[in-house]
């Protein structure tokens, strides 16, 4: 039986951290802690050198996932954002076989053509992801995007982040329900809202863990996986691995009882 791959996205450590140390100190933890994929940070870049950093992951037999802030499609413009060429290659200079990206502002006049094209250059494939935005962060939009990938036939997955369905008050059970079918990568985190009323990103609970695992019954058994909530300790190792086991079980309670 196959165990799923689980991805670690380095800004679980802390931005502060993650500067200060840069981002290839982490390589050594994740592959200690048996993670299968480390998920690159654009916005927590300092002096990385894309080429070493793409030598050191795959001499630890780790892959990797590069994450873009930017959005796949800017307001009021029907072609793609122009950033998105220069983003494919940083990925690849990073030895990444994935780019993420926001959906951002997806219309009827979206030129998916063109889209087509610029994806056919490049061996990196495109994961879409909701954010937390009016524009990004809801059901609806993704499912017109989706079908319109379906007709274009575009080499395109969703990367379903659990926790931020809250900031647009969107369901995560119905998501998953009608978007699970084009999940290629799922972001986990649980959300709580502080005391100012701000919603962040915590650790999960064993009730989370089981809401996860609910959510993963719409998805591909073996989905990627990944920790995108703090990770936070003085053994960073030993605390990293319970978590890469916790993601990686989840989902397999249900292939066991089917293989019963």
């Amino acid at each position: 039986m196959n165990t799923p791959a689980v991805s670690i996205s380095l800004s679980s450590y802390g931005a502060d951290l993650v500067r200060e140390r840069g981002q290839g100190s982490f390589i050594d933890i994740l592959a200690a802690a048996s993670a299968t994929r480390i998920e690159w940070r654009e916005e927590l870049l300092t002096t990385e050198a894309p080429a070493l950093l793409a030598q050191a992951t795959q001499a630890q037999g780790l892959e990797s996932v590069y994450s873009s802030p930017m959005e796949l499609w800017l307001a009021g413009q029907s072609k793609p954002n122009s950033e998105l060429v220069s983003a494919l290659q940083r990925a690849q200079a990073f030895g990444s076989k994935w780019l993420k990206v926001s959906l951002g502002y997806f219309t009827d006049n979206s030129d998916l053509q063109t889209l087509a094209r610029l994806l056919d250059t490049s061996p990196v494939q495109l994961l879409v992801e909701n954010d937390q935005t009016l524009q990004g962060g809801r059901i609806e939009p993704f499912q017109r995007f989706f079908d319109e990938v379906d007709q274009h036939e575009l080499p395109i997955k969703m990367t379903f982040d659990i926790g931020n369905w809250h900031w647009q008050d969107q369901s995560a059970t119905s998501a998953a329900r009608l978007l699970g079918r084009y999940v290629g990568y799922v972001h986990c985190k649980a959300v709580t809202r502080r005391a100012d009323g701000k919603l962040v990103a915590i650790p999960p609970a064993a009730s989370d863990l089981q809401q996860w695992e609910r959510l993963l019954r719409h998805m591909n058994q073996d989905v990627m996986r990944a920790v995108e909530y703090p990770l936070q300790g003085d053994d960073l190792v030993q605390l990293t691995t319970a978590h890469v086991t916790a993601l990686a079980r989840l989902g397999q309670s249900q292939r066991e009882s089917a293989h019963v």
